[in-house]
């Protein structure tokens, strides 16, 4: 009888088990989610969202490259990128060159004021990282960052 009601205990205890809004896969969402919005808040102060501020800062760091390039690297499809090239692009913070090596391809290249614009993006990084981290220790945040890995790999 200890058996089975042992047993039920730890079943009915086990991750598995849990609520879908309990397991660690809907924990994993909801927290992208609430991180996703608190970027698109801090960086609507700069009129862009996260999307928006990855791309322009990605630009800034790595210098011109193909539309292609850059969503393969963001890892967001090519449609939303040549979306959010074309927003930047009006704005001037972005600006399209003919690549030399291939007449068919366009290079995306920062503006100064895209320049400009990056280095604040960056800044409201550094804190958000800051804030997001707070009493989580360096070797925690490494295993976090191999398990989330683990999981992309069993994806792949």
């Amino acid at each position: 009888m200890a058996d089975s009601s042992t047993s039920s205990t730890a079943t009915s205890s086990h991750e598995l088990d849990a609520p879908p809004w309990q397991r660690v896969e809907s924990t994993l969402m909801s927290a992208a989610s609430v991180i996703r919005q608190e970027y698109d808040k801090r960086f609507a102060e700069l009129d862009l969202n996260l999307s928006q501020a990855m791309m322009l800062a990605y630009v800034a760091e790595f210098g011109a490259e193909s539309q292609t390039r850059i969503a393969d690297r963001l890892g967001v499809g090519r449609a939303a990128a040549g979306n959010i090239v074309d927003n930047l692009e009006r704005r001037k913070l972005v600006e399209r060159q003919p690549d030399p090596d291939d007449r068919r391809v366009w290079l995306v290249n920062v503006t100064a004021a895209g320049k400009e614009l990056s280095d604040k993006v960056i800044e409201i990084d550094i804190v958000f990282r800051a804030d997001l981290r707070k009493g989580i220790s360096r070797a925690e945040r490494q295993q976090l960052a191999s398990l989330l890995l683990r999981i992309q790999e069993n994806l792949n």
